[in-house]
């Protein structure tokens, strides 16, 4: 039977790989229409497998709620993984306020193919590469400037979400639009677009060729399906899309070399300037990384008492590259004010806000971090920066 004669969404593409009979289904993740062309996809075609655009953690993210409940805040903090779950959370607010614009659960159309397999009794593919993967590539592949630029856009994200209604989430499913707007991507920031989109062309494609049965549909972006057709006609290894490339080595060598200029300056201070030279330059020190970092936390809304940990922590962690200020500025807040399992409970919810970020308790948490940390760093600038011209 022929595309036409099963009378198939306009959004799905049908290839024959190898026995298989594969139907790719474009889908924008708030979208009512997605919904309904999977629904009306695998109703027709009677798969035996239906793969989702969808990673273990994100698949029991959107079928149960209640994981935000199980997380450890503290191991977080420690494990230096703030900044990771920040940007999921923001992304997870961004989809969820648009999703609320146009009145449809952000990942429906994914939660109606894992319903369909269920209910066509079909055998359920997670089909996407794990998120932690896929940050963590994007993140270590990126230049400085770039992350700069990133965080910015993530930021504003949680602002705006622009003007966007039904139309424009289903003009999104165009192909010829899609691939405009990614090239523009990829002129940008083109290991942005290699990472988050080319290299999960080529999982999901193998992903999805490699799918048990004869007849399968594949639930995806649409902004994946030209990417994937370009790829799963072919056999192509995956091991190398999971690697975790190194953590970069400037990073660690600033760690340890701000520390030692500092004191060095301090040292050459004291023989240049006695006691006395020393003394205003400590002062100096204390009070420049104490008040930015306390700034940051003062930002970030966080209890006195952090604010006052993060003023005592930021001069002497910053000569420490074993530990961070917004590390200690974390855990003081998580302790001064532990999330409740109804503050966990309601977290999806409350970052659907800017006042709702700022106030949940969970995620108050985990911007204390970031911007005591961000005011740690500055203050190490303009601080070292004085000392310097003190000295020449």
């Amino acid at each position: 039977m022929t595309e036409s004669e099963l009378m198939l969404p306009a959004n799905v593409r049908q290839i024959t790989v190898g026995e298989k009979n594969i139907y790719i289904v474009g889908t924008a993740h708030v979208s009512s229409e997605s919904v309904k062309d999977v629904r009306d996809t695998a109703s027709t075609v009677m798969p035996d497998t239906i793969c989702v655009e969808l990673c273990e953690a994100r698949y029991k993210n959107i079928t149960q709620p209640g994981t935000w409940k199980k997380m450890g805040i503290f191991r977080i903090i420690k494990e230096g993984k703030v900044l990771l779950l920040l940007a999921q959370i923001i992304m997870t607010s961004f989809y969820r306020r648009l999703g609320r614009r146009i009145g449809v659960r952000p990942g429906a159309e994914m939660i109606k193919g894992i319903e369909m397999a269920r209910k066509n009794g079909a055998e359920l593919v997670l089909a996407d590469r794990d998120i932690e993967i896929t940050l963590k590539r994007v993140w270590r592949y990126l230049n400085f400037w770039d992350k700069i630029q990133i965080l910015a856009q993530l930021i504003i994200s949680l602002f705006a979400v622009g003007r966007i209604d039904k139309q424009a989430i289903e003009d999104m499913k165009n192909q010829d639009q899609l691939e405009a707007m990614m090239e523009s991507v990829g002129e940008l920031l083109p290991e942005i677009k290699k990472r988050l989109l080319d290299e999960r062309d080529v999982y999901l494609a193998q992903k999805i060729r490699n799918a048990p049965g004869t007849t399968i549909v594949a639930v995806v972006g649409a902004a994946h399906v030209s990417g994937i057709l370009q790829h799963i006609y072919r056999d192509m290894p995956t091991e190398p899309l999971m690697e975790i490339p190194p953590k970069s080595i400037v990073i660690p060598i600033l760690k340890w070399a701000i520390p030692i200029i500092i004191i060095t300056l301090l040292i050459v201070g004291f023989l240049k300037g006695g006691t006395e030279h020393s003394i205003e330059s400590i002062k100096i020190w204390i009070l420049v990384n104490g008040i930015f970092s306390a700034i940051g936390a003062m930002v970030a809304l966080a209890h006195p008492i952090t604010i006052l940990a993060a003023f005592a922590a930021a001069p002497f962690t910053n000569l420490n590259p074993m530990i961070a200020a917004g590390l200690v500025a974390g855990l003081v807040q998580a302790w001064v004010k532990r999330p409740t399992v109804a503050d966990l409970e309601y977290l999806p919810e409350a970052v659907t806000t800017v006042r709702g970020f700022w106030t949940n308790p969970a995620s108050k948490i985990l911007l204390v971090v970031v911007l005591a940390n961000l005011g740690s760093s500055l203050g190490t600038f303009v601080a070292g920066s004085w000392l310097i011209s003190r000295l020449f």
